[in-house]
């Protein structure tokens, strides 16, 4: 049975995903190298989905969204090497169906693109999505399906390892909820900083943003640490954390006829 494998290459993680009749059925998160061959992906992809169930050799499609160039060449060679073809990337010329309203919409970061095609096609609304990744990003889309920019901030983990390098007493720690924010410890001073200061940093600016929009936007959450700040922010509605995933396997069939 054929199924498609979207890839979503970020600067820290890259996420997989295989769709099938049009269901994800399985997916996985590995580190991003950018000197990854095209064999050791073939390695790795045929373990994990050996572990699923899955035969590589079921893999007959790829759509490929990445904000790092150099790792993209060795996923290409997989897919044409192992899957018998090259994988569609999400870039300029691809069919969005989206209007990208960005002064140069090549300075666009792929992954926002795909989240916010994600968010339009799920919602049918005005929406804005934050994507917690290695940068923290905010996402506009009018009611009209047009992505009219948006916001970018260091992300979370960026912001743990610079206290972590340039302050010689503090700790690096686990991004977890402290549970008060009048912390009684280093660690626990250090994580409340991290997650409620960044739960405020969401609400200020989905509240800016609502602001200076002239329609109610929805605002979902994606990315790893999606779950840990959403619980804490009072703006963010819902929580997808495979949402790119999904915006991957939408923009694949605005692309290609072939129904996966």
């Amino acid at each position: 049975m054929s199924a498609l494998l979207a890839v979503d290459v970020g600067n820290t993680n890259t996420v997989l995903g295989v769709f099938r009749d049009g269901a994800l059925v399985a997916h996985w998160r590995i580190q991003t190298i950018a000197g990854r061959t095209s064999d050791e992906y073939a390695v790795l992809l045929k373990t994990m989905l050996d572990l699923e169930g899955f035969a590589l050799e079921g893999i007959d499609a790829g759509i490929i969204s990445s904000v790092v160039p150099p790792v993209v060449f060795g996923i290409q060679q997989f897919f044409k090497r192992y899957v018998g073809g090259p994988a569609l990337v999400v870039g300029p010329g691809i069919k969005t169906g989206m209007p990208i309203l960005y002064e140069n919409p090549r300075e666009v970061g792929a992954d926002r693109i795909v989240n916010a095609v994600a968010a339009f096609d799920m919602f049918g609304e005005g929406c804005i999505v934050v994507d917690f990744g290695t940068a923290t990003t905010w996402d506009v889309v009018s009611p009209r399906g047009e992505y009219l920019g948006g916001v970018i901030a260091p992300g979370i983990q960026i912001s743990a390892e610079a206290l972590y390098e340039h302050a010689a007493k503090l700790p690096r720690v686990e991004l977890a909820r402290p549970g008060k924010v009048v912390a009684r410890n280093t660690i626990a001073s250090m994580q409340a900083g991290l997650v409620y200061g960044y739960a405020g940093m969401v609400d200020a600016l989905v509240t800016r943003i609502r602001a200076e929009v002239d329609f109610s936007a929805r605002c979902i959450a994606t990315g790893g640490l999606a779950p840990l700040i959403a619980t804490e922010a009072k703006t963010i509605e819902s929580t997808d954390e495979l949402l790119t995933l999904k915006g991957l396997h939408i923009l694949y069939h605005r692309n290609v006829e072939a129904p996966r």
